[in-house]
Formats: structure tokens, C-alpha cells, sequence
């Protein structure tokens, strides 16, 4: 048996900041090794919850305490958007689907997160994703109609309960790492994250080596 790459599954937002510095603490984490890494959508506050207001005292805090120092540590030019009320994700997550199911994923994902964090562009307004879509490539007339007929409006909303109902995931980011799906809630820190992927790693690919149980011959039956 070959060995396989590390799987890796990571639940988001693109309004939660921490998703965008935990990707590059998963970046740092995982290279030169054989990982696949898979972005997966989840909504801190769907509709109709109301979304933080950006001159509310709950962001500006946490910006100041723990986003902005954190960012400086990994070197990250992430910035509080001046967005306010912040974006409902739905629409984006909408035009992720569109995104995966044209190969562009890891792309759209990366993208939708900088043009937040880093260009504080509005991505809840379906003009400003299809701009960002096209510049990726993708058919931006097909990816806006995509968004106004609702396509992947059920396929998001079943992703949404899966990751609530059968995952029981309450916070972003969240990883599953391995085939045993090692659980990693909130923002790691990099030695940790480290640890934990070179030690799943190395047992999946020490598993993968081992040789599989000899089966028992069978038993010959008699012959009438």
C-alpha cells in the first residue's frame, strides 16, 4: 500500500479574522508534507441573526487585544474592515460551491478572505463577489446568476447542518486532521499545530506500511 496525503479539513467564515491567520499557521505547519487540505463553510451568524457593527465596543476590543498583536506576531497586514454592519457569508459561501465545483476553491477561498481582511472590500454585495469571482477566472456572468437564483442555496444550507448537527461544530477555525479526525477548535498556535500534524502523519503513514492480517486458509469441504 502507498502512502496518502494527510488529510486535513478546515471549517471557516470569511468575517472571522482568525480563519485568515490560521491559514497561514496551517501553511507553516504543513510544509514540504504530503497533506491535502480541504476549506469547509460555516456561518458564525446566518440570517436572521444580526452581524457585529464595526464601531461596536465587542470588535474594537478584540481587534486591539488579541486580532491586531496576534497579526503582527505571524506578520500578517490584516486590518478591521470598515464595513459596517459586517457581511452576512452566505452569498460568498453560495459562490464558494460555484468555485469548487469549477476547480477553484483553494483559490476563491484565499481570496474572499484577503479581499475582506486585507482590501476591506464589502463581500457580502453580490457585484463586489462577482469582481472577485471573475478575477479568478471563473464565468462571472454564470457565477452572478449562480448567486441571484439561488443554485447552491440547499447545498450550502446542508453543509450548515451537518456541520451542527453531525460534527457538533460551535466555533471557527476548526480542523479534522487524519483519517481518525483529530479535532482542533479556535486558533492554533503554530508548535502545537505542528506537533499534532507530524504525529497523525507519521501513524498513518506507519499504519499504511504495516502489512495487512494473513487470512486463514479455507477449510476444504468434503465431497459427497
Amino acid at each position: 500500500m502507498t502512502d496518502m496525503p494527510l488529510k486535513i479539513e478546515i471549517w471557516s467564515d470569511y468575517v472571522c479574522p482568525f480563519c485568515l491567520l490560521a491559514k497561514k499557521v496551517l501553511d507553516q505547519a504543513t510544509e514540504g508534507k504530503d497533506v491535502e487540505i480541504t476549506w469547509h463553510p460555516y456561518e458564525l451568524r446566518p440570517e436572521p441573526t444580526p452581524t457585529l457593527l464595526v464601531e461596536g465596543d465587542y470588535l474594537q476590543t478584540i481587534w486591539k487585544s488579541v486580532v491586531y498583536p496576534m497579526a503582527a506576531r505571524l506578520e500578517s497586514p490584516i486590518v478591521l474592515p470598515d464595513v459596517s454592519p459586517q457581511p452576512y457569508s452566505r452569498l460568498a459561501f453560495e459562490g464558494y460551491q460555484f468555485a469548487l465545483e469549477h476547480g477553484k476553491g483553494a483559490e476563491y477561498n484565499e481570496r474572499l478572505l484577503t479581499a475582506f481582511f486585507v482590501e476591506e472590500r464589502d463581500i457580502g454585495d453580490v457585484e463586489v463577489l462577482t469582481e472577485l469571482a471573475g478575477g479568478l477566472g471563473l464565468d462571472a456572468g454564470r457565477y452572478r446568476t449562480a448567486l441571484r437564483t439561488g443554485r447552491y442555496y440547499e447545498t450550502h444550507q446542508r453543509i450548515q447542518r451537518h456541520a451542527h448537527e453531525d460534527l457538533g461544530i460551535k466555533t471557527v477555525p476548526t480542523l479534522f486532521i487524519g483519517e481518525g479526525r483529530t479535532k482542533v477548535e479556535g486558533m492554533p498556535q503554530r508548535a502545537f499545530l505542528t506537533k499534532v500534524v507530524d504525529e497523525v502523519l507519521a501513524a498513518e503513514q506507519q499504519a499504511a506500511r504495516r502489512p495487512a492480517a494473513r487470512q486463514p486458509a479455507p477449510i476444504p469441504l468434503p465431497v459427497a
